[in-house]
């Protein structure tokens, strides 16, 4: 009866243990990865999801900057062989009793992790991955799409690597191996050590590539495609991005988050005042109108009435400069009338 309690006990146990690894939100499921993914997987799902979210790119998006932290948290495990032994057997709980009990805990930071990667620090010591290289398309948006939003269909052409007939040397490296030269003499060789791989071609294929512009985009501001840049060959493709420019404007000039206009008001406006509205990139109207008067070249700013700061509820300020139209010629009895008016 003892006995039979025990293994009771010891089964109730090792569910408890099974629903603390697997409840919620695994690391592998942050890192969109199998349980059984290679470290090499693991980079790639890294360096993917760390570009993606990156604060840099996500300024004032709490939700962003929280799933880079959770990312960053997953890899620091899972790209460490102890940790992820310990977290795929005992799960988190496990982790934390092996930090408590002095082992390898710490680790590095999320700076480190994402400077191993991206430039600085440990990323001396990181293998290089061979990468194609990027390519960079210069694109002109609408001020309306950066205004509102939207998207822009680009018919993208690009390299795709295909299987060919016949085998090819692949994933070549240098081995060390000792060689006798003699009774108790070895010297050390290096051999150039290649695996036969399935061969490989490049063919052109050619298909329609959606941007989606964000509002309040800056000029030079990137629209990255992870691995969407040209291949390479035994290694990881480059990255395609897409360098958005403001397009010329028939009505508005875009200077940073402000909106420049010109409106032209005859000479009557100018002297009694007008009412007069523009519409704006939305269509909304924008009153304009004034009661006093306006000085040839003058500027007014429209406070809120610019363009919206990226990932930001606030908005940059219109500013609108009158011209003035004169009349070309007056009769002698406008003359008269102006002179008795304005004398």
């Amino acid at each position: 009866m003892a006995h039979r309690r025990s293994k009771v006990l010891l089964l109730s146990c090792f569910l408890s243990f099974f629903l603390i690894v697997y409840a919620g939100k695994s690391y592998y499921d942050i890192l969109q990865l199998p349980r059984g993914a290679s470290d090499d997987q693991i980079k790639r799902a890294y360096r993917k999801l760390a570009l993606k979210y990156h604060p840099d790119k996500n300024q004032g998006n709490e939700e962003a900057n929280k799933k880079f932290a959770e990312i960053n948290n997953a890899y620091e495990v899972l790209s460490d062989g102890e940790k992820r032994d310990i977290y795929d057997k005992y799960g988190e709980d496990g982790l934390k009793q092996h930090a408590a009990g002095g082992g390898r805990g710490g680790g590095m930071n999320i700076q480190d992790i994402f400077s191993s990667f991206f430039g600085g620090g440990p990323a001396q010591e990181e293998e290089k991955i061979l990468k194609g290289d990027d390519v960079i398309v210069e694109l002109d948006a609408s001020l309306e799409d950066l205004y509102m939003g939207g998207t822009m269909k680009v018919w993208r052409v690009k390299n795709v690597l295909k299987p060919a007939p016949g085998k090819r040397q692949c994933n070549c490296r240098n081995e060390v191996y000792h060689k006798q030269i003699g009774p108790g003499m070895f010297q050390q060789m290096t051999e150039q050590v290649c695996e036969q791989c399935p061969n490989v071609k490049f063919e052109r294929e050619s298909d329609f590539i959606t941007v989606d512009i964000e509002k309040g985009m800056q000029d030079g501001q990137e629209v990255l495609f992870y691995e969407d840049g040209e291949p390479k060959v035994d290694g990881e493709a480059g990255d395609l991005k897409f360098r958005i420019h403001t397009a010329p404007h028939d009505r508005f000039r875009r200077e940073g988050n402000d909106l420049h206009a010109t409106i032209t008001i005859t000479l009557v406006q100018a002297l009694v005042g007008f009412e007069k509205t523009i519409k704006h990139l939305d269509e909304h109207l924008v009153d304009i109108s004034f009661k006093g008067i306006t000085n040839p070249k003058e500027v007014r700013r429209f406070k809120g009435e610019g363009m919206p700061l990226h990932f930001s509820n606030k908005k940059g300020d219109l500013y609108v400069k009158f011209e003035v139209l004169f009349p070309t010629s007056l009769t002698e009895a406008q003359r008269t009338k102006i002179k008795e008016t304005l004398g």
